[in-house]
């Protein structure tokens, strides 16, 4: 059936009225140089920091220097499919991790997706991995106690909901065990535990995972890990990641403990990414802006005036008990105390090996309740003192000391016996003021 000419201008008419303009404006750069996971590319003037550029191959990067010219982009993946002259576009994102309740107790990476075989987390939404910390308007003073359920932490270091605390020592010294039995310490204290693995084996994670579902941690715990195989982009990620998802649970009044498991390694990374991008090496060929990379991470721990807080417990590995290397003088002077681990204290059975004349919580007794505030400090005096005069008399004959001398080191000796403790035996408030009492008044049993 033929149509009329006036029908055919009818619809051509209708079409014209209906039709929609639509002008997609994309901003698309050419990857210049491309190698060891980095690539600069030019024609990129309006990308902002951290945006996700998107390659030809289907990979992401990171933009990261934003020079005059050229933009320096970190690849999240195999920089392999990736060649000079290939386009990068924009997406007008920043790197953003999913956040909400179900990820309690997944096992996610650092971008939010699932790696514990148990199939999508459904996001309540999204958060930019980076964001402002909480304005000194919106922070309240530290007074409520997070007990660790250790006997010698919650007595003499205590750690207060919203403290940053440091868990400095030589590889296996016990740091992580530390923090782990944090975690279970938490069981019924509507305390959300992010616990962070920065360049951990598959192994490790999962040795880690199985011990807190065993004991009911997962049922309130989030493990954000990046394994040591991870690209380093990926690896430089992740604290960051865990702290945002940790920032969500703090705007909305809830109590979040994070765990950083370890910031040594974190600022290897950063330093062999900074290399790449030929930035100007610093001390030890770290990046100048290093105190900076830890430091905007670690001010995300606070008491927010809303109630919610944020408790932040990284962790540094150091070398033959140096505590005064570059990145642990830097961490120290950032976090509120350090609890200070020592090899010689572990390999004599000293468990957990606390080097008490190092370790100290700079909030002290404005988080201990009362009652173990007043029974904390003297035991901490005759403890440091009995293992200032150990150091001289370790090696003495008993009958050559005075009396006095000889109750002083047999009380010393049985603080210390008494403050050991194994790993998850961890101690309830009540346990350790009756504890703390008995060493306080002079008790031996």
């Amino acid at each position: 059936m033929e149509l009329r000419p006036e029908e055919i201008t009818k619809i051509i008419k209708s079409q014209i009225k209906n039709y929609e303009n639509h002008i997609v404006q994309e901003e698309v750069g050419t990857v210049l140089v491309v190698g060891d996971g980095i690539a600069r590319a030019s024609g990129l003037e309006k990308c902002m920091m951290n945006e996700l550029l998107e390659f030809p191959n289907g990979e992401y990067g990171i933009a990261q220097n934003l020079e005059e010219n050229t933009v320096a982009v970190i690849i999240l993946g195999d920089d392999g499919g990736i060649k000079e002259g290939d386009t990068v576009r924009r997406t007008g994102r920043v790197v953003s991790v999913p956040v909400g309740e179900a990820l309690i107790g997944r096992v996610v990476n650092a971008l939010g997706a699932p790696i514990d075989g148990k199939g999508p987390v459904e996001a309540a939404g999204y958060a930019p991995v980076e964001s402002p910390a909480p304005g000194i308007i919106e922070r309240q003073p530290v007074t409520v106690p997070l007990q660790t359920g250790i006997k010698a932490i919650d007595s003499m270091i205590p750690i207060g909901r919203g403290q940053r605390e440091l868990i400095i020592g030589d590889r296996q010294t016990g740091k992580t065990s530390i923090a782990l039995d944090t975690i279970l310490n938490q069981r019924g204290e509507d305390i959300i535990c992010i616990y962070v693995a920065i360049g951990k084996t598959k192994k490790e994670v999962k040795d880690i995972y199985s011990q807190l579902l065993c004991r009911g941690a997962m049922e309130y715990t989030i493990i954000v890990a990046a394994f040591n195989d991870d690209c380093a982009p990926v690896l430089q990620s992740t604290p960051y990641a865990a702290l945002s998802i940790a920032e969500t649970y703090l705007r909305e009044g809830k109590d979040v403990l994070v765990v950083l498991d370890d910031l040594k390694r974190h600022a290897d990374v950063c330093r062999e990414i900074a290399l790449l991008m030929e930035k100007t090496p610093g001390r030890d060929a770290y990046p100048p802006d290093i105190f900076y990379a830890h430091s905007r991470m670690l001010e995300l721990g606070c008491q927010h005036k809303n109630g919610g807080s944020i408790t932040v417990l990284p962790i540094c590995e150091t070398k033959g008990g140096d505590i005064t290397d570059f990145i642990s003088t830097n961490i120290i002077s950032i976090t509120d105390g350090q609890i200070v681990l020592s090899a010689k204290n572990f390999e004599k059975g000293q468990k957990p090996a606390i080097n008490y004349g190092l370790s100290v919580s700079r909030l002290g007794g404005a988080v201990q309740t009362a009652a173990i505030k007043k029974a904390g400090p003297p035991i901490r005096r005759e403890l440091l003192a009995y293992l200032e005069q150990r150091e001289v008399f370790e090696l003495a004959n008993a009958d050559e000391m005075g009396e006095a001398l000889r109750e002083r080191m047999r009380r010393g000796a049985v603080i210390l016996d008494m403050l050991k403790q194994h790993k998850f035996a961890v101690r309830t408030p009540e346990m350790m003021l009756e504890i703390t009492g008995r060493l306080a008044g002079g008790g031996t049993q």
